[in-house]
């Protein structure tokens, strides 16, 4: 019989642990997660400040949904927008401090990237199927 309590406290204990883990990745995705805001925030910490230059750098965007995307990232505390009255207006969007805290998750998914791209194309010149 303790045995079995005993595994109910570690079964409680892992399923608390992940769980938490799950919460934690799912708060990740739902501030960076999709295909655009990393990129995004990427290109903006390479120096492109308006909308026309963001969207240059960031291929395949659409005007649209690069106009909502900034709009997250503005409300998650990424990027300030920035309009100066006066003629022409003139509007920038401006990383603020906490984007830095990105830092780590962009170093580790570049890597990540690079490593997996390189898998990809050993893969398909040895002619190994995708799914070994």
């Amino acid at each position: 019989m303790k045995e079995s309590k005993e595994n109910q406290i570690d079964s409680k204990a892992f399923t608390e642990e992940c769980n938490t883990v799950l919460m934690a990745v799912s708060d990740a995705l739902y501030a960076i997660g999709g295909k655009w805001k990393l990129m995004i925030i990427i290109a903006m910490a390479r120096g492109n400040k308006r909308f026309t230059e963001i969207q240059r750098q960031v291929n395949g965007i659409s005007a649209r949904v690069l106009s909502s995307e900034l709009k997250e990232l503005e409300l998650n505390g990424f990027i300030i927008k920035k309009v100066e009255v006066g003629y022409p207006v003139s509007i920038e969007y401006e990383l603020l401090p906490y984007s830095q805290t990105l830092e780590e998750v962009v170093g580790a998914m570049t890597r990540w990237g690079m490593q997996h791209r390189e898998k990809i194309k050993s893969e398909m010149s040895s002619g190994k199927s995708k799914k070994e």
